[in-house]
């Protein structure tokens, strides 16, 4: 059975998906990207800026779902610019307990809005 989890916490779907979707004890929340949930808006700056934005975003999904970044099985992360890998990466490893989730790190040639960054995960929701 699968369940679309929703909070006004965190931007809204900005086309035909949804913030995150339960599957059994599996939660799998679409990629999010540096926009204010209150507002709407892109939050700009640099990629700290924007990487520390998309992680609260997620983390509240992730709350809303019952769940937490200590849950998180899998991310994959897409970079506009894989120099400013290890920037994001301070921020990243802010957010995520030991041991780390599984992960993926790739750049590609453009992100929605023409963002620096958009995280995507897998975590378990009980």
């Amino acid at each position: 059975m699968r369940q679309a989890v929703s909070t006004p916490s965190a931007p809204k779907a900005i086309g035909p998906y949804s913030q995150a979707i339960r599957a059994g004890n599996l939660l799998f929340v679409s990629g999010q990207i540096p926009l204010d949930p209150a507002t709407g808006a892109l939050v700009g700056g640099d990629i700290v800026a924007q990487t520390r934005r998309v992680l609260q975003n997620l983390a509240a999904i992730l709350e809303a779902a019952g769940s937490s970044f200590g849950q998180v099985a899998k991310t994959t992360v897409f970079l506009q610019d894989m120099n400013e890998f290890v920037a994001m990466n301070e921020v990243y490893a802010e957010f995520f307990p030991a041991p780390a989730p599984a992960r993926a790190t790739v750049q590609v040639a453009r992100l929605p809005k023409d963002v620096k960054v958009e995280i995507e995960l897998v975590a378990l929701a009980e």
